[in-house]
């Protein structure tokens, strides 16, 4: 084993070698966050939400309530994080299921097995112990397109496709499935519709807003709500096949600066309201059941501690009578606050602090500061009557669920239909050189890595938090980009040939190629700049090997956003925005493909709703700014009916440093991408070789003669964020020669600073020329000492005796249930 100190002489040393500050940047200074309520829109919620039979039932069960049932009410835990025998004592309020929680920790566990899950949570807080009518939980998901957390569901395609497709009837629909499929697995409430208006293409979220402008928030996001909801009914609660929603996130996440994640909107309050409120009013008319609070800022205060946001507009000046909810630990990051200490953020007007692993100490401190008066009992009392509100409106009380168990609904042909519709409607035709429609007779070559990839389609939110790891077999319902190109062609007697790397038996004649942005979700797709593939133009490889040929080329583009692709544009004959489509890819083929006569079956119908960049470096680009110049505007969009022609584009990306920031990749096909820098120190030598592909590896080779280290080293970032999301260190690997003595792994963070954990038995155990992945969690170094807020050594390996290990690939990675603290 290396000691601290062996670390900081080489790990370290490395790390700040280019006189690199450790510093972390302050957070930006506080500015006034308060309103004008007289410039908001007014907006209320229905009468029917605050009858006179549910105002009744909910004052008499909280006259009958404890303080200490009050203030468990008003804290939600994730399902990971309690079991169900903590909840009968505790009684909390709401169970959620975070994006990597699942049951048993199995993200593929079945139907079957949620509703168990769930149902044993409910059982938990139903167990009688007298005193008053027991309160029932209200169990949260992300079902943010689609019940996207469960196999075999419809995943729908993610908003910034139904942005494109323009149609509020579809976004209605689509809310009454999603409600049904979740009304089969036993859930009560899904986090959304998400009415963000994404500003800013580098955030990692864009693909969750409809659109740049507020317009089509505006129209989608009472549809959205009905779907989800049904519309309210005095005495009732809602009809069966509907759960209660929840509007996100509140306020302005789309309007952060540099398109940071949970950063800091600084703009006037008009353009607050005129840009990011858009959303709200409609959906509080509607009926929405609840509202999200969201993690960022305006003009440097956090919103979930904004009381002039939270209570004077949000539940005095639009009228909501629902009840406000926090993010993950969100509370944690208002000033004077930590995760299980925030008497700020119910003062300021939150009602149900999401906990998910703080609950406990949150519980103890929020009644600790009930009972001295920090938070008035009149503010509890009005956060728990918000509550239990939502509750019995939800039927929570009665008890009663008739789709639950009716697992056909996963999946359901009218549903899968729906889903298809929404594909053809959000396709956008950017570029069409009289290529399209292919006739379903022809041969067709269909290359590219998302070609036969559903999790590809899917994106971010799928399955797992960043959507990561996903096989088409997780899609048992669901059908591939390929899969719907190859039941075309059939029907027309064609042929498709399936290739990723585009080699074929016979010449086609024509290629559609699939490829586009791997999956992520929050923070972990934030980009520096709307570059596509900056370094490592792979993909366009691969067009202008086709296009060589003489093989006409279609691009299908999957994507979260509009990238800077302009060479890949110059090597297609037509190329199609398809975003991110879901579980029915068959949808894709019914645009491009005609009959055999090449009579289009469908056509385009898609229009842009976010701009298109002419250049990597021109974000922010939204319609209306100043010196407004997009390649394709806002609304563009071709079709069969109304071809339009696109000249050559300029190639030149605008960017001047490549050294842009990137948290994530360390090492990837074949090189150290910018910032960081591979380095070897000791008895360590490091080989360009082959591993599938063209100098794609590299060998280190460690002589025992002495302590060596390989390195990856480069500026301090932040990695805390990632830490707290329970991401790891990924390695692909072969090992060429077992270690003969102790190794282990490290990250550095400046000097006199920094963890290794022993991993000797995950090369040691290794069979040798076997390629195998490890994934190190952040957390193992975190908890070893290592700060994670200016990490400038995310990887290092080292050992003083012989080895030799191969390979290919180091990054984060999301843990899937299959992230490490090794144990030797």
């Amino acid at each position: 084993m290396f000691s601290r100190r062996s670390l900081h002489a080489s790990v370290l040393a490395l790390a700040i070698a280019g006189g690199l500050s450790g510093a972390v940047l302050a957070q930006a200074s506080s500015g006034a966050a308060t309103t004008h309520r007289q410039l908001w829109p007014k907006a209320a919620s229905p009468a029917t939400i605050t009858d006179a039979k549910t105002e009744a039932f909910v004052t008499k069960l909280m006259s009958q309530m404890t303080v200490e049932e009050k203030v468990a009410q008003t804290i939600q835990a994730d399902g990971a994080s309690i079991t169900p025998e903590e909840l009968k004592h505790y009684r909390l309020g709401s169970v959620l299921v975070g994006g990597n929680s699942a049951p048993d920790g199995n993200d593929r566990a079945s139907a079957q097995r949620w509703i168990e899950w769930i149902n044993a949570f409910r059982a938990a807080a139903l167990d009688n112990r007298g005193g008053h009518q027991e309160i029932p939980i209200i169990f949260g998901v992300d079902a943010v397109h689609g019940h996207n957390n469960v196999v075999g569901a419809t995943i729908f395609p993610h908003n910034i496709g139904l942005g494109a497709a323009r149609d509020p009837d579809l976004i209605r629909r689509i809310g009454a499935a999603t409600a049904q499929e979740m009304a089969a697995t036993g859930a009560d409430w899904t986090f959304g519709p998400t009415v963000a208006v994404p500003r800013d293409v580098r955030w990692g979220r864009t693909y969750e807003g409809y659109a740049e402008d507020p317009e089509v928030v505006k129209t989608y996001a009472g549809p959205m709500t009905l779907g989800l909801q049904g519309a309210l009914v005095a005495g009732k609660p809602l009809a069966a096949g509907h759960i209660a929603g929840s509007a996100k996130h509140f306020l302005g996440d789309g309007g952060t600066e540099d398109g940071k994640d949970q950063g800091d909107a600084k703009l006037p309050e008009a353009e607050l309201i005129r840009l990011h409120n858009a959303g709200y009013p409609p959906a509080i008319d509607a009926g929405i059941l609840s509202v999200m609070v969201s993690f960022s800022s305006w003009n440097g205060v956090k919103h979930t501690g904004n009381k002039s946001l939270l209570t004077d507009v949000l539940k005095g000046r639009m009228g909501f009578e629902g009840f406000v909810v926090g993010d993950w630990n969100a509370h944690g990051q208002v000033e004077g606050c930590t995760n299980t200490s925030c008497a700020q953020a119910y003062n300021a007007g939150m009602d149900m602090m999401m906990a998910p692993d703080s609950w406990k100490g949150l519980y103890d401190n929020t009644l600790a500061q009930v009972k001295a008066g920090q938070i008035p009992m009149a503010r509890i009392d009005d956060a728990v009557r918000r509550i239990l509100r939502v509750k019995v409106k939800a039927g929570l009380f009665e008890n009663k669920r008739p789709l639950e168990g009716k697992l056909e609904l996963l999946g359901a042909p009218e549903h899968r239909a729906i889903a298809r519709e929404a594909v053809r409607k959000s396709l956008v035709l950017l570029k069409n050189e009289g290529v399209l429609p292919l006739k379903s007779s022809a041969r067709i070559l269909v290359a590219g890595d998302g070609a036969d990839d559903i999790g590809k389609a899917a994106g971010g939110w799928t399955l797992t938090w960043q959507g990561t790891g996903n096989k088409n077999s997780d899609f048992p319902n669901g059908q591939s980009i390929f899969g719907g190109v190859a039941e075309a062609v059939k029907a027309g007697g064609g042929s498709a040939e399936l290739s990723v790397t585009g080699d074929y038996k016979q010449k086609p004649d024509v290629a559609i190629v699939v490829f586009g942005e791997n999956p992520y979700a929050e923070f972990q797709g934030d980009i520096a700049t709307a570059e596509y593939q900056p370094g490592d133009k792979t993909d366009l490889a691969l067009l202008k090997k086709l296009k060589a040929q003489g093989i006409p080329v279609v691009s299908v583009f999957l994507s979260g956003r509009p990238l800077w692709t302009n060479p890949e544009i110059n090597a297609s004959d037509a190329f199609v925005a398809a975003w991110l489509p879901g579980s029915e890819g068959g949808g894709v083929a019914d645009v491009l493909i005609g009959d055999a006569a090449g009579k289009p079956r469908f056509d385009f119908k898609g229009k842009l709703s976010f701009s298109w960049p002419k250049r990597a470096d021109q974000e922010p680009l939204n319609v209306g700014d100043k010196g407004y110049d997009p390649l394709f505007a806002y609304g563009y969009g071709l079709s069969y009916a109304k071809p339009g022609k696109v000249a050559v584009l300029s190639e030149e990306s605008g960017v001047t440093s490549t050294a842009a920031t990137n948290v994530d990749r360390y090492f990837i096909a074949g090189r150290a991408p910018n910032p960081w820098t591979l380095t070897t120190s000791g008895a360590v030598a490091t080989k360009t070789i082959d591993a599938g592909a063209q100098e794609n590896a590299r060998q280190a080779v460690w002589t025992g003669e002495g302590q060596g280290l390989l390195a990856v080293s480069g500026r301090p970032v932040d990695l805390s964020r990632q830490t707290t999301g329970d991401m790891a260190v990924m390695l692909r690997y072969r090992v060429d020669a077992s270690p003969e003595k102790p190794v282990s792994m490290a990250i550095g963070c400046g000097e006199s600073c920094g963890a290794t954990v022993d991993v000797t038995s995950t090369f040691s155990g290794a069979k040798i020329g076997e390629w195998r992945t490890a994934k190190i969690k952040l957390s193992c170094f975190r908890d070893k000492g290592a700060d994670m807020t200016r990490v400038t050594a995310p990887f290092a390996l080292m050992t003083s005796g012989r080895l030799s290990v191969t390979f290919t690939e180091i990054r984060l990675a999301s843990n899937e249930g299959d992230a490490v603290c090794p144990t030797n």
